[in-house]
Order: C-alpha cells, then sequence, then structure tokens
C-alpha cells in the first residue's frame, strides 16, 4: 500500500496544471457517483421488506463460535427483532436462542461457502428463510443475513398437512367400511344454493324417496331424523367446519324407516372456492352400531374391571395392613429380645463384679472384727479392682448409648498414637509387629483424647485376638475429605474428618459377622474371653463425637478398621498435667467448696476429700437448697455439684441462675453419663469442667485443686 501511493504521488507531481485539475474533477466525480450508490443501495435497505443484516462472529480459543455481534441492521430486520440491534451482541437480547444458528453462521464465516436454509428461532416465536453469505476479509469472521419471515406460511403448510392426514384416515375408514359392508349411502351438500341430494341406500335407508333425493331433499327434513338428543351436537359439528374447511367426522343417533335410532358416523369434507367461500360438503354415511355395540361392552368390562382393580387395591391394602402389623410385632419382639440380651449381659456381669465386690466387703469385716488387719490389702484389692471393672462396664455401655461426658477439643491424634505405641506393644505381646503411618500434615481432630485412647486400645486388643499365630497391626491416620455421594453411602455428614486405622493380618470377618459387629455383647469370642461390648462402645463414641466407624474385612485375610472424627477449625490443644500429690493440705485460708448432690455417700466422700485438702466444705441435697446458699452472701469458691438433681432444677440450671449473681463462679459437675444440659453449642462454659463418676479419690483432689487455682 505505501509504495503505490509512492508512485501515484510521483505520477501527480509530473502532470500540468490543466492534467491535475481533470484528475480531480474525475476524482470528485467518482466520489459523488459512489455515495448516489451508497445512498441508493442504503435506500434499498431501509425499505425493503426481507430483513438484512451484517454480523461478525466471535469464536472461542477452540474455534468453536460462542456469539455474533450485529454490524449492521435494516428497519425490517429490527422489527423482527423487537430491539435496534446495531453493535449489540445477540446473547444479550436473546440468551436462549438455539446453538443451531451459532454453529451454522460459524460454519458460514469459517469456510467462506453460504447457506440457504429455514429454522425455527423460539427466542422470536417464529419461522425464518434465510440466506447467509460470508462478506469482507476472511479474517474479520463477517457474514450477511438476508430474512424472510415464512411463519404464515409454515403454519398454512401446517394446517394442509393436518387436514390431508384428517382426509386420509376418513378415506381409509371409507375404506375400511365398504370392505366391511357398512356403508350406508352418500351426500352431497351444494352450499350456495343449500341443495342437499342423496344416493339411493341413503335414502331408502331414512324412508326417502330416491327420486326426491337425486332432486334435492329440504335440509330440515334429514335433521329431523337425528335424535334430540344429538341434534345440537350435528349443528355445531357442521358449523365448525364449514367455517374452516377440509375434513369432517361426526357420530350421532337417526332414526331408520323402521322407526328405530342407530349410531351412524357422517365423514365428508368442505371445499372452498379461490376467494374463500365454502361451495360443496360432499360425504359418505357409516353404519357403526355394532361398532358402537362393542365399544359399550368394552367399556361395561374396562368399568367391572375397575370395580375389581378397586376392590383388589382394597384387599390389598388390608393385607398390607396386616403384613406390617405382623412386622411390627417382629421389631418389637426383636427390641425386646435384644433389651433382653442387653440386660442378660449387664445381669451377668454386673452380678460377677458385685459378688467379689460383696464378698471382699464381707471378709474385711469379718477380719477387722477378728483383728487380722494384715489380711485386708488383698480384699480391698480385690474390692477395688471389681469397682475398676464395673465403672469401665458403665462407660462402655454409656458409649454405646452415645450418654457418656465427652470433653472434645482440638487433639494431635499423631501424638497420640505416638504416645501409646509402647502401651499398645505391651498389650499385644512380642509375637505382634505394630506400625504406624501417618502424613505429617494430619489435621487435628475434634474429639476426646482420652476416650480415643481407649478405642484405640480396644481395637488393637480386637486385632491381636484375631491373630492367635502372631501377626502385623497397623495403625494408620490420614486427611479425609467426604463428599456427598461417600457421606451418604457411609451415613455420615459430608466434610473433613481424620481417619484412624487398626488393621491386622488375621482371620477376618465373613459379612453375615461384620452386619452384626457392633451389637452390644455380640462376640465371636470363647464364653469369658470378651464382653462383646467393645466395638459398640467405639460406635457410640465415634457417633457421639460427629464421626462414624466403618469396618471393612476379608475371611482369612485380615480386618480393617476405621474411626472418622471430624475436624478441628483451629490448633491441636496441648495437654496441661495436673498438679501432682496425696491428700495434703492445699487450700488457702477461708477457701470455701459447696457440694451438691442427692447421694449421701457422694457429699460424704466430696466432703471428706475437702476436709483432707483444707478446704471448708458446705453441703446441699438438692437444685433448690444449693441456690439458696449460692443466693447468700457466703463464700464460695467452687461449686461441685451433679447433675441430675431432684426437686426440679437440674445442677446446670443452679449454676447459670447463681452466675447471675456470681458471674466468675468456677463450677465441677459430677455425672453419671452424658446430660445434654451441660453443654453449649456442644461445648462447656469458661470456668466449668466435668468429672465422670464413679472416680478415683485421687483425681477428685487434683480436679479441684487444678480448678481452684485455675
Amino acid at each position: 500500500m505505501r509504495k503505490a501511493s509512492f508512485v501515484s504521488a510521483a505520477v501527480l507531481d509530473s502532470l500540468s496544471r490543466e492534467e491535475l485539475e481533470a484528475e480531480v474533477l474525475r476524482l470528485r466525480t467518482t466520489e459523488a457517483a459512489l455515495r448516489v450508490s451508497e445512498e441508493r443501495f442504503r435506500t434499498i435497505l431501509e425499505t425493503v421488506d426481507a430483513a438484512f443484516a451484517i454480523v461478525q462472529v466471535k469464536f472461542d480459543a477452540d474455534d468453536r463460535p460462542v456469539d455474533y455481534r450485529f454490524l449492521e441492521a435494516n428497519p425490517a430486520f429490527e422489527r423482527e427483532a423487537g430491539v435496534n440491534l446495531r453493535g449489540k451482541w445477540v446473547t444479550e437480547f436473546a440468551p436462549e436462542l438455539e446453538r443451531f444458528w451459532f454453529e451454522t453462521y460459524g460454519r458460514v464465516a469459517r469456510t467462506r461457502e453460504p447457506e440457504n436454509f429455514e429454522s425455527y428461532a423460539k427466542a422470536f416465536s417464529r419461522w425464518f428463510d434465510v440466506r447467509a453469505v460470508p462478506v469482507g476479509a476472511p479474517a474479520d469472521r463477517q457474514i450477511a443475513i438476508i430474512f424472510n419471515d415464512v411463519t404464515v406460511r409454515r403454519e398454512a403448510e401446517e394446517r394442509l398437512r393436518a387436514s390431508e392426514a384428517l382426509a386420509r384416515a376418513n378415506i381409509e375408514r371409507v375404506q375400511l367400511a365398504l370392505e366391511a359392508g357398512a356403508i350406508i349411502g352418500t351426500w352431497h351438500w351444494d352450499l350456495p344454493t343449500d341443495r342437499f341430494t342423496v344416493d339411493e341406500g341413503f335414502a331408502r335407508s331414512f324412508g326417502l324417496d330416491p327420486a326426491l333425493g337425486r332432486e334435492g331433499i329440504p335440509l330440515a327434513k334429514i335433521v329431523a331424523t337425528v335424535h334430540p338428543d344429538d341434534q345440537a351436537g350435528l349443528a355445531a359439528a357442521i358449523d365448525e367446519v364449514v367455517a374452516r374447511g377440509g375434513a369432517y367426522a361426526h357420530q350421532y343417533r337417526v332414526r331408520r324407516a323402521d322407526g328405530r335410532y342407530y349410531w351412524i358416523e357422517a365423514n365428508g369434507r368442505v371445499d372452498f372456492g379461490p376467494d374463500g367461500t365454502p361451495l360443496s360438503f360432499p360425504g359418505v354415511l357409516l353404519n357403526v352400531e355394532e361398532r358402537r355395540a362393542v365399544e359399550q361392552e368394552r367399556d361395561r368390562a374396562i368399568a367391572q374391571l375397575r370395580a375389581l382393580t378397586e376392590t383388589l387395591e382394597q384387599r390389598v391394602g388390608e393385607r398390607t395392613a396386616e403384613l406390617m402389623n405382623a412386622e411390627e410385632q417382629l421389631r418389637q419382639s426383636q427390641k425386646m429380645e435384644a433389651v433382653g440380651q442387653l440386660t442378660g449381659g449387664l445381669a451377668h456381669d454386673f452380678n460377677n463384679l458385685l459378688a467379689g465386690i460383696s464378698g471382699s466387703l464381707e471378709l474385711m469385716n469379718t477380719r477387722i472384727s477378728q483383728g487380722r488387719l494384715t489380711e485386708i490389702d488383698k480384699y480391698m484389692v480385690a474390692a477395688q479392682g471389681a469397682t475398676k471393672r464395673a465403672a469401665a462396664l458403665t462407660h462402655r455401655l454409656l458409649a454405646f448409648s452415645r450418654r457418656q461426658t465427652l470433653a472434645p477439643k482440638g487433639t494431635d491424634v499423631n501424638a497420640l498414637v505416638g504416645g501409646m505405641l509402647d502401651l499398645i506393644q505391651r498389650t499385644v505381646g512380642p509375637g505382634v509387629q505394630l506400625e504406624m503411618a501417618g502424613p505429617d500434615d494430619l489435621w487435628p481432630a475434634l474429639v476426646d483424647p482420652s476416650q480415643l485412647e481407649n478405642a484405640l486400645l480396644n481395637l488393637c486388643i480386637n486385632a491381636r485376638d484375631a491373630m492367635p499365630e502372631g501377626g502385623r497391626i497397623v495403625i494408620e491416620t490420614a486427611n479425609r475429605r467426604i463428599d456427598p455421594h461417600a457421606a451418604r453411602r457411609q451415613d455420615m455428614p459430608d466434610g473433613e474428618y481424620l481417619s484412624l486405622s487398626v488393621a491386622d493380618t488375621g482371620t477376618g470377618m465373613a459379612p453375615e459377622v461384620v452386619a452384626k459387629a457392633f451389637d452390644p455383647f455380640f462376640t465371636t469370642k470363647p464364653l469369658g474371653r470378651g464382653t462383646g461390648l467393645g466395638l459398640s462402645m467405639i460406635y457410640g463414641f465415634a457417633k457421639q463425637s460427629g464421626g462414624q466407624v466403618r469396618i471393612h474385612s476379608t475371611v482369612g485375610e485380615g480386618t480393617t478398621v476405621s474411626i472418622y472424627l471430624p475436624r478441628h477449625g483451629g490448633e491441636a490443644e496441648r495437654d496441661e498435667a495436673l498438679p501432682q500429690g496425696g491428700l495434703i493440705p492445699v487450700a488457702e485460708a477461708g477457701e470455701t467448696v459447696l457440694v451438691v448432690d442427692d447421694e449421701p455417700s457422694v457429699r460424704m466422700l466430696v466432703t471428706d476429700v475437702l476436709g483432707e485438702l483444707g478446704y471448708t466444705a458446705l453441703e446441699a441435697a438438692d437444685g433448690a437448697g444449693g441456690l439458696t446458699i449460692l443466693q447468700s452472701d457466703a463464700r464460695i469458691d467452687l461449686l461441685v455439684t451433679d447433675v441430675g438433681l431432684p426437686g426440679g432444677l437440674n445442677g446446670r440450671q443452679m449454676a447459670d441462675a447463681a452466675r447471675t449473681t456470681r458471674p466468675d463462679l468456677k463450677v465441677l459437675f459430677i455425672t453419671g453419663y452424658a446430660e445434654n444440659a451441660l453443654l453449649t453449642n456442644g461445648e462447656l462454659d469458661p470456668g466449668m469442667a466435668v468429672l465422670t463418676k464413679p472416680f478415683a479419690v485421687d483425681a477428685l483432689a487434683a480436679r479441684i485443686r487444678e480448678i481452684i487455682a485455675r
């Protein structure tokens, strides 16, 4: 382009003045002619009925057409679109436009090959005949579009097709009638003259003179033969077909020559003249009496079948109710069987433990009365051991029923497992190889660490028992993201979890054993080797912690039990060691503790421990009595209270009421099982702690010292 301009300038420089003026005049004339041509072209575009536009197609990175913009659009095009299109992208005003338009225009812009097509645009509810041709340079991706709205023609064609289809159906029906001998006769109705003629068969069927039928019969005489109940419907059907034209079919009853009414079907067609005037209405009459009788019989059979079905549904409903009742009775029986199994197991275990405790106490009393004090220690140890086992059994039951008292906190499970490896190795013995695996970036878990330790130890003991000849136990931790699909499969909320798995190389479990593994007192161990509460306790603990337990086992290969625990949002909390020491006075002068418990023996135990520690102890047997003391002017440094108290005011309610006047009151709850009233949003309030019954005296003393000194 630059070279051509230089040559032209050189040529101009060589021209004389007269030649230069002539060249300028020629250019101006050409420019004027071009403006006239453009104006003429613009006028044509502005006035032509065909919609015209020039669009630029937009392609994505994969060279797929995704949109197109209107560079030009004449008024006809904008009338069709109902909006000023210039400069707009089509997705701005027709976001639901079919993909077909983008693909077609993109193909023309890409291949530079014109296309003609007809298509329906849902965005405009119209049919269009379209011519699309490429314009401009190939790189511009521009095309010219010429639209013609052909909706009226398409709708007319559709009506014509429907009419032809109905006519074909009528012809087929007439042909079938001819084959079956059901034709009564034919008629021809000249609409402009209202002359109604019939053939001989038609006339004889209605007792008319055939000669009169050929000359023309008054329409009223024909209508008089129609059943009175059908006359209004017949008149409406005739008016409708004469108004629209095309095929006609209608059934009604007529009185024939023998005086009886018969069902007939009239089939015909109304033809229009070029000016749209209805001209003729020819047709045939079919005898459909037999067909109607068959249809009536069919309708009666359907009604009977419907009645039978309704009765059947009633009978099925009654039988279903009986089965549901029987199922409910079976379910209740199974519940009672489970309760019986539970209470039987409890009675067996607790009677054994009570026998050891009561027997030890009796022998201690006998030896004391005999003065043989040196033999008391072994009976005391036996009683204490049985008491601890009873407490452990109670805790397992509470864990199974999700009622144990939990103190969840952010826990580093890797550190917890690492700190237990020596204990676990000593417990499972030298014949079992113990391994641990887990990521360094393990998330903290929101869990009660002491209960998790118990669960882990129980799993490792179960794994050891499943490997009588020795084997390998792998304790593995992992971060888990449970998506909604997996969450539904595993019966747990979706989200982020930490998993703690214990895998063994033992005998494994059959599917039917896995299905019962979490049932209370279910065990495959020999009598006396297990209570059957281990896995049920772990299941209850995991569910109460907001997690889940799952078992994967293959007979002869081993078992993996995985505990899923919810991820803790913050950092793992560090354990703080409680103060050590025996029951030596640690209280400062005047420090006072209020003890509220409805069990006298518990109040005696706690007040005696407080006395040994040097605290002043106050007592109350119920919530109302405790609140009276708390609302007095007495100094109280700590409230030690049971949660379940008589008199309508539980321990948490009493503590909350007391904090309205003593906002800094410290509280230690002592409870036999988890109380929902204890927690606020799943956690204890600041300044509150919990200790589960039964508890060791030194544990009570250490907790009291720790809370008061906090």
